[in-house]
């Protein structure tokens, strides 16, 4: 399958790093244009826009805090003045600060929802703005398209996580909205939902054979997952072979939803 991407311009927020780095190498590898964002990680994103250039691709690095609307405006704007266009908007970037539900302060609970529910409307509006005024054009039979990281937890409840469980849930029906209003302007918007990935942010999870050990009890398909899994849905999503699904989550978890904890009947 040719996904035929070359030549389009992509931003993916929250990408120095983890998931949204692999996504950034993948369609940079299929000849996307990436803008990585970053917040403060400004090393990290240098060096990614580095190995992209390295491996005969484009790219830059542009700071902004996406929970911040006049800093997601700056992000357009840049891409714009660098690029020309826009025609995919990757709404990764998102954080944890956990705590038990009934010792969670309300600066926790709102730095989370902020970031990773409020992001993601700003970043996915403000793209939905060009794509709009841009209509349908060479680069595609649509749009634009629109790929919303989300978890399987949006729809998994787990505790001492509830910010992000929520904002999670939130991004699932966020998704599902704005596909239903922009589908008629050939404006695709679809999900992603990692389950276990190999990054940083659970590193406590993978780094220790006992801990690894217990969390594939909950992957039926015995493996931690990486970040080129979810990379490879991203390119699929953002290209023309699925020029016919909007508004659908798919969920890249090596089988986390499939309730793993019946297998024995229960």
């Amino acid at each position: 399958m040719k996904l035929k991407l070359k030549g389009q311009v992509a931003i993916i927020t929250g990408s120095s790093n983890g998931i949204g780095a692999a996504c950034a190498i993948g369609l940079a590898a299929e000849g996307v244009k990436v803008v990585i964002n970053y917040h403060s990680s400004d090393a990290d994103a240098e060096e990614l826009v580095r190995q992209i250039k390295k491996s005969g691709g484009e790219a830059i690095a542009v700071q902004a805090d996406v929970s911040q609307e006049k800093d997601v405006k700056k992000l357009i704007k840049t891409c714009l003045k660098t690029y020309g266009h826009l025609d995919i908007m990757v709404a990764n970037a998102g954080l944890q600060v956990d705590a038990s539900f009934t010792s969670m302060t309300l600066k926790q609970w709102n730095k989370v929802l902020e970031v990773n529910l409020t992001g993601q409307f700003l970043a996915c509006r403000e793209a939905a703005k060009v794509f709009r005024k841009q209509g349908v054009h060479q680069h595609g039979r649509s749009a634009g398209k629109i790929i919303c990281m989300s978890s399987v937890h949006d729809e998994i409840p787990w505790a001492g996580h509830v910010n992000y469980a929520t904002a999670k849930g939130g991004v699932k029906m966020l998704m599902e909205s704005m596909a239903q209003e922009l589908a008629p302007e050939k404006i695709r918007v679809n999900a992603i939902s990692p389950g276990a990935i190999q990054t940083d942010i659970n590193r406590e999870a993978w780094d220790d054979p006992k801990n690894l050990k217990k969390l594939l009890t909950l992957i039926p398909y015995g493996r931690i997952g990486q970040g080129e899994d979810v990379a490879n849905v991203c390119a699929f999503l953002c290209s023309d072979a699925a020029d016919y699904i909007t508004g659908a989550t798919i969920y890249v978890d090596g089988g986390m939803m499939l309730y793993p904890g019946f297998a024995d009947n229960g």
